[in-house]
């Protein structure tokens, strides 16, 4: 499919909205104190979690989202504000002044949380703060093409009433309306296009436990979807992927796409949200599937709450084209620059040295592939930053590039010496650079190092320049000459 038709997409989240809060360390000592490890903290990254990260997801998909929710009157409702800022999310966050945004920091150290701290006040909306989301809802419902019901068990839709008019207003404006569950009470879900509970949550409303049997599997989720009189329901089974249950045509079991597992958090988001785009998209339920499954699989390669984005799908399905289902690899290495910003963090934090390079990499050739590996030889990761097709375009001339942005990305990313791809918009990569704050900046030496961009904001935060030596007689323009004399 045509990924880019996602955009064109009006997608309405509701549900409880929270902070996640990333504290980054260190674990090297047990405290004197009690037996408990000491985290020298590092960095700190918030994100936006529950219905947020449905949200965010959208957004990264280029959807246009508008995100229904509660917070509180306090500094981290306000974090909430500037984090759909930033995104491009149309914030319809009611505040209440008697409760507290709802917030959970997660301590890290070496890829694993320690453990996590919740700040939250869960209870039902009172009569006023109820007229007060339905009526913003009703206000948006008309221009969306899907509504995703964000259950986090916080409160909002186990206030009485609330997610049976919300999914009354869904089918009076034909608007799909996709679930992802909590709790025991599935009674209020009835009516709802579609569901998306895990295994777990699944387990829990049968009773019954079908883990190892697919027959048993089926006739539960068949029995649970003319229970509730839901059209789709779409299981999320961990390692063993999707089972999707259309009532337009026979169950299907998707194996998963996960290449690497580092953080499941958040991948259930990443599924309803990519689920939702792509039916509001036109896809069937089995198609959107497809896509979210894929969505999924790139997702948990991440460390943290972060959601996927468009580019890294599109590679993703590239290569799965490319190399068929079961040979899906490099594109977890393809990201945002905040998404690569917290995987960075995450190397740090675990006393890895990051190495970062850039360039157009138009044609990919023997001296580019010693450059890298010298490159990665320096440390422990690499980064390439790499141009986009318009800096390209600005930087060599209007027949270039030769490969488009996400070719040149794949190819990279197919290398092992590569750990992380980022593609800047730029002429140069000094934006990216005060961003993701690399130990050690790589270029040729062809340079002379006064002449490297962003020598002097790297050695401002202690890193430092490295020159490599480079293979002579290749170049990208050279290559382009040959044949074009030879054609």
């Amino acid at each position: 499919m045509n990924l880019h038709s996602l955009t064109d997409q009006q997608i309405l989240v509701i549900g409880d909205v929270m902070l996640d809060c990333y504290v980054w360390g260190d674990v090297s000592r047990i405290s004197p104190e009690a037996p408990v490890p000491v985290v020298k903290v590092g960095e700190k990254t918030d994100v936006m979690g529950g219905a947020g990260n449905v949200a965010s997801n959208l957004a990264g998909l280029g959807c246009s989202v508008t995100l229904i929710g509660v917070k509180g009157n306090d500094a981290a409702g306000n974090r909430l504000g500037g984090l759909c800022l930033e995104k491009g999310i149309e914030s319809a966050l009611v505040t209440i002044k008697q409760r507290p945004t709802t917030t959970k920091t997660r301590i890290m150290a070496r890829k694993q949380q320690l453990f996590r701290l919740d700040e939250e006040e869960i209870r039902i909306l009172d009569d006023t703060e109820k007229k007060a989301i339905l009526s913003l809802f009703e206000d948006k419902l008309p221009s969306s093409d899907a509504v995703i019901l964000s259950d986090y068990g916080k409160g909002i839709m186990q206030t009485p009433g609330m997610c049976q008019e919300l999914i009354a207003l869904c089918k009076t404006y034909r608007v799909p309306s996709l679930v992802d569950p909590k709790g025991k009470n599935w009674e209020r879900y009835t009516g709802a296009t579609c569901i998306t509970p895990n295994t777990l949550e699944l387990e829990t409303i049968s009773e019954t436990s079908f883990d190892h049997d697919e027959d048993i599997l089926m006739d539960i989720v068949s029995r649970t979807k003319k229970k509730y009189k839901v059209k789709c329901l779409v299981l999320t089974r961990g390692s063993k992927g999707m089972f999707v249950a259309d009532s337009d045509i026979p169950p299907l079991f998707l194996p998963t796409q996960a290449r690497e597992v580092f953080d499941v958090s958040g991948a259930g988001d990443t599924v309803i949200a990519t689920l939702a785009a792509g039916v509001a998209s036109g896809l069937s339920f089995i198609k959107a599937a497809e896509l979210a499954n894929i969505a999924a699989g790139i997702v948990v390669g991440k460390v943290g709450t972060q959601p996927v984005n468009l580019m890294e799908l599109d590679l993703a399905i590239q290569e799965k084209a490319m190399h068929g289902q079961d040979k899906i690899e490099g594109y977890y290495k393809l990201d945002s620059v905040i998404a690569a910003k917290t995987r960075i963090q995450s190397w740090k934090s675990k006393k890895e040295t990051v190495v970062f390079t850039n360039g157009c990499f138009d044609l990919l050739h023997p001296g580019h592939v010693d450059l890298l590996h010298k490159a990665r030889e320096l440390g422990d990761r690499l980064v390439v930053g790499l141009n986009s097709d318009l800096s390209v375009t600005r930087l060599k001339g209007e027949k270039r590039p030769i490969l488009a942005e996400q070719d040149r990305a794949a190819i990279l990313s197919a290398l092992s010496c590569v750990d992380l791809v980022v593609i800047f918009s730029e002429d140069t990569p000094l934006s990216i650079l005060e961003i993701l704050k690399p130990d050690i900046l790589v270029k040729g030496a062809d340079y002379k190092p006064e002449d490297v961009v962003g020598k002097d904001l790297v050695e401002s935060y202690g890193g430092k320049i490295c020159l490599v030596p480079l293979i002579d007689g290749y170049s990208t323009s050279g290559i382009e000459k040959r044949i074009l004399e030879r054609s």
